[in-house]
């Protein structure tokens, strides 16, 4: 593993303040939100479609703490961008947005540097105030949306109403998610495009590297990995960068590539302050999770007998959850990955809880894509 200490200089004009939505483009997005809501603890909030006037597409808006995702699906046959879209990838993350400060700044940097704008700065407004817009083309067909908020009081942008089904007596009855905020989005590429999309990031939104492995570091017997972790100045945006290594058989990086068609988000980190509480109520919605091998645990109490780190949390409940534990000098976090969430073996997410690292969990990159060439040999793909 590598850390940077150098951030390199302070952006001279704006600030990323934070992840402020997901945006899918599904076939269904009543469905898909309604998965989200029953499987992740999502609460329905804010939609638009026919009803309030939107003819093209219907979007539906569930949310948890400061986590929003966005559900995207055409009306009409003829909306060719995203159908091909969906042809392509499957239901799948189009869009990254940042929330922002100085919306102006990042724009001419971006332009400055090369950057692709797919939809130059415009606002919206309703009757909660104005929001401004811009969008940048990043890796694959995936984009980030610039949000600058600035004193806008509606529940979500403008032109949204309140979600249809925003009262569903089933989802007060289910237990609590406790997902807080999105901790890092992971996107794949196709091997030999890694480092470009990591330089773009650092050119073009004047990000740094944050953090990065090498498949010297992370390998089993039969695939391996690279990763960079691109981060704003201020730290609490962070873009892993993933691309498969050569390795005795197909990796999980590039199952996903293969069944994605291309780069694209591999998987969403969600925050949670408690997740053993978080883990064994999102199974009881019937979400399910990779279960590494049992040895894991037994090498891993000796790990941490041999490191004299202290765990708070109950060894024997991790064990019985599968959750995952890594650790440095200054502390460690608490980690687990779900199974896919569609049918492609594409999209997953990850719970994380941290105490004191900021790592991405290397030290379980080994048991972890063990346990999904296992899932992989099941589908006929290792």
């Amino acid at each position: 593993m590598t850390s940077y200490e150098d951030k390199g200089p302070k952006p001279e004009r704006g600030r990323f303040l934070n992840f402020d939505h997901l945006t899918f483009w599904v076939g269904n997005a009543l469905q898909a939100a309604n998965f989200y809501c029953v499987r992740l603890g999502f609460q329905p909030v804010a939609y638009r479609g026919l009803e309030t006037g939107s003819r093209r597409t219907v979007e539906h808006v569930v949310e948890q703490n400061k986590i929003r995702l966005v559900f995207q699906s055409p009306y009409e046959p003829g909306h060719t961008r995203m159908t091909e879209h969906m042809a392509q990838h499957g239901d799948a993350v189009k869009d990254v947005a940042f929330a922002v400060d100085d919306l102006d700044g990042i724009v001419q940097k971006a332009k400055e540097m090369g950057g692709q704008i797919v939809r130059d700065i415009w606002e919206e407004t309703d009757q909660d105030g104005t929001v401004r817009f811009a969008i940048v083309q990043t890796y694959g067909d995936t984009t980030h949306t610039l949000v600058e908020r600035g004193n806008y009081r509606g529940i979500f942008l403008p032109g949204y109403h309140v979600s249809p089904i925003v009262d569903d007596p089933l989802l007060r009855n289910l237990p609590p998610a406790k997902l807080n905020f999105i901790d890092h989005v992971v996107g794949n590429q196709p091997d030999g495009q890694m480092v470009s999309v990591a330089d773009w990031y650092e050119k073009v939104l004047q990000f740094h590297r944050f953090w990065s492995v090498d498949d010297t570091q992370i390998h089993t017997e039969y695939s391996s990995l690279r990763s960079i972790v691109m981060s704003n100045y201020e730290e609490n945006v962070k873009m892993p960068i993933n691309e498969p290594a050569k390795g005795l058989r197909k990796s999980q990086i590039q199952e996903y590539v293969d069944y994605h068609g291309g780069a694209g988000v591999q998987h969403v980190a969600l925050n949670t302050s408690d997740i053993i509480s978080t883990i064994i109520n999102l199974k009881a919605r019937g979400l399910q999770f990779l279960q590494v091998p049992p040895t894991y645990y037994t090498i891993l109490r000796e790990r941490l007998k041999t490191a004299k780190i202290s765990v708070m949390e109950d060894l024997d409940m991790l064990e019985k959850l599968f959750i995952l534990i890594d650790f440095d000098e200054n502390g460690y976090l608490l980690q687990i990955f779900t199974k896919p969430v569609q049918d492609r073996p594409t999209l997953f997410f990850e719970c994380i809880q941290r105490h004191n690292h900021q790592g991405f969990g290397a030290g379980n990159f080994k048991s972890l894509f063990e346990a999904i060439e296992a899932d992989q040999a099941m589908r006929g793909n290792l």
